[in-house]
């Protein structure tokens, strides 16, 4: 039986961001439709745990315009609209978002400030178009030669002591006169009580 990944979706006005959280996917596969078919399969962990989904999106979209990122933690696609319109949300109206589905927050801009375009730097993006449906991404077969970090040793001279701030320190904090004195006596009272639980 499959499992879902975490899919996080943004808009703007002529695209959607979509980004499968997947970390150390092999075999990825992605597929989009022009009629707005979204389908994604991979296989992760130390099982080899597959995982896939597929969503029908709100609307049609441009398969050739539309571009997607491979990446270690994460495959991120740039989904171009057919039409250059806000979508109410990223499936179909008729349907209910999956419970995998989220907002990506980070890449959120809402419909009256459309606030340009996602930072995209160091993201090597292939076009869907390009690669005839994107039917796979043979050959990804995992990131050979990154065998561990060997020589990184331990993070010596690290001692929190050059990080000291005085700024921690504890400070007495005292009521305003106006509220000692609308209180009246109660606050000597109240310190009494404190001093004698403390002592206990």
């Amino acid at each position: 039986m499959s499992r879902h990944p975490e899919l996080k979706w943004a808009q703007r006005l002529d695209k959607v961001y979509i980004t499968v959280q997947l970390p150390d996917a092999k075999d990825a596969k992605v597929n989009l439709e022009p009629e707005g078919v979204f389908k994604f399969s991979a296989t992760a962990g130390t099982d080899g745990n597959l995982y896939e989904l597929k969503l029908d999106l709100n609307d049609k979209v441009n398969v050739e315009a539309s571009k997607i990122s491979v990446g270690v933690r994460s495959i991120f696609c740039i989904v171009e609209k057919a039409e250059a319109k806000w979508w109410k949300k990223l499936v179909r109206d008729d349907q209910k978002a999956p419970h995998f589905v989220k907002v990506d927050w980070d890449k959120w801009v809402d419909e009256d400030d459309d606030g340009g375009d996602v930072n995209l730097d160091g993201m090597d993006f292939s076009n869907f178009g390009g690669m005839g449906g994107m039917g796979g991404l043979g050959g990804m077969g995992g990131l050979g030669g990154m065998g561990g970090l060997g020589g990184m040793g331990g993070l010596g001279g690290m001692g929190m002591d050059e990080f000291e701030d005085e700024s921690d320190d504890e400070e007495e904090v005292s009521k305003p006169q106006a509220a000692e004195k609308a209180e009246g006596g109660k606050t000597e009272a109240a310190d009494a009580k404190m001093e004698t639980a403390q002592n206990n």
